[in-house]
């Protein structure tokens, strides 16, 4: 069986890999679509050590196999890939932080001990069985293959403490941008303004419910139009440029809040004088808890997010080099590009 797997700068090659096998508490998967995150973008541009288990981390499927102690679960059953549930035993478990679980942070940055061999770029994948849950019925295979990433918004946007009535801005306008501004709207936000320099990414994001869309070089005149001269009260951090961290800052009012989740490789420039004269609460945010899915699935089916605009292609593995070489160079018409690993 063959998987993708970033091995180097701009470097992306198709591997033999075994065929999986369930373990006893675990399944296999075959993989209907699998998402091509930014951090597997972030890793083909740099070259830096990538888990091979990571390449390839937000898909969906159908249970192929199951090992014998993984009870609930049949062949056939539709599933998407999440984390497994807080375990109740490590230290954070025990103190009561469970959504800060140590078991489901590891899983999450593929460090646990059911790692698997490939990604989701791949026909196939045997995970254990707590990383998965039953897709809802009501999902389509391309919304269900966006479940992950969009699960990362909504954790983002659940930590922002954003309310009623905010103004927040959100910068950067790719699929966690897009979905980072419905949440947003979901949760109250009375304007969402993005920031956003490709002009059909701003026009994306105006279908997706932005209140107004800017150029970087125009967004604090916007912004203080807009608050009367105050600042936005959250300002949502999807860019992952470095850059993009002061100038976070910089566009929310004295008292606000800047949430963090976009992936920036290195440092970042910023003037700590500003951030303590504003008294800036920064929030950052990292993937996701497990129930968190099933709160995030239902409320796609009921259509308080739309991932079928964001959706902009679906390449085979004979082209996923060639996808990635386009999403690193952005690639116009671009967003989010899904892999059938089976075409």
């Amino acid at each position: 069986m063959q998987a993708g797997v970033i091995t180097g700068q701009r470097r992306l090659e198709l591997v033999e890999v075994s065929e999986p096998e369930p373990a006893a508490d675990g399944v296999v998967v075959a993989v209907d679509h699998c998402g091509i995150c930014g951090s597997d973008v972030h890793a083909y541009r740099s070259g830096r050590p990538y888990s091979p288990a990571l390449c390839g981390h937000e898909w969906a499927g159908t249970i192929a196999a199951v090992g014998r102690e993984a009870g609930g679960w049949s062949e056939g059953d539709r599933v998407v890939v999440a984390v497994p549930p807080a375990c109740g035993h490590c230290g954070a478990c025990r103190a009561g932080q469970a959504d800060h679980c140590v078991t489901v942070f590891l899983a999450s940055l593929a460090l646990d001990v059911a790692v698997p061999v490939s990604g989701g770029f791949a026909p196939r994948i045997a995970v254990a069985a707590g990383r998965v849950l039953r897709a809802h019925p009501g999902l389509t295979a391309v919304e269900a293959a966006q479940v992950e990433p969009t699960t990362v918004a909504f954790h983002a946007v659940r930590r922002s403490g954003v309310r009623l009535g905010d103004v927040a801005v959100v910068q950067g306008a790719g699929p966690i941008g897009l979905t980072t501004l419905q949440w947003a709207r979901a949760a109250g936000a009375a304007e969402v303004l993005v920031v956003e320099p490709n002009a059909e990414r701003r026009a994306l994001a105006t279908v997706l419910g932005a209140t107004t869309v800017v150029t970087p070089d125009l967004a604090a005149q916007h912004v203080l139009e807009r608050t009367h001269g105050l600042g936005a009260d959250v300002v949502y951090e999807c860019a992952g440029r470095p850059d993009a961290v002061q100038s976070a800052v910089d566009l929310a009012r004295r008292g606000g809040r800047v949430c963090l989740i976009g992936v920036i490789d290195g440092d970042a420039p910023v003037n700590p004088l500003v951030w303590l004269v504003k008294e800036i609460s920064v929030v950052a945010s990292l993937a996701y808890t497990h129930e968190e899915f099933d709160r995030v699935m239902g409320m796609i089916v009921d259509g308080r997010v739309r991932l079928e605009a964001i959706h902009s292609t679906t390449v085979g593995l004979d082209r996923l080099g060639e996808a990635f070489a386009a999403l690193t160079d952005g690639a116009p018409g671009l967003v989010k590009v899904l892999v059938d690993p089976n075409a």
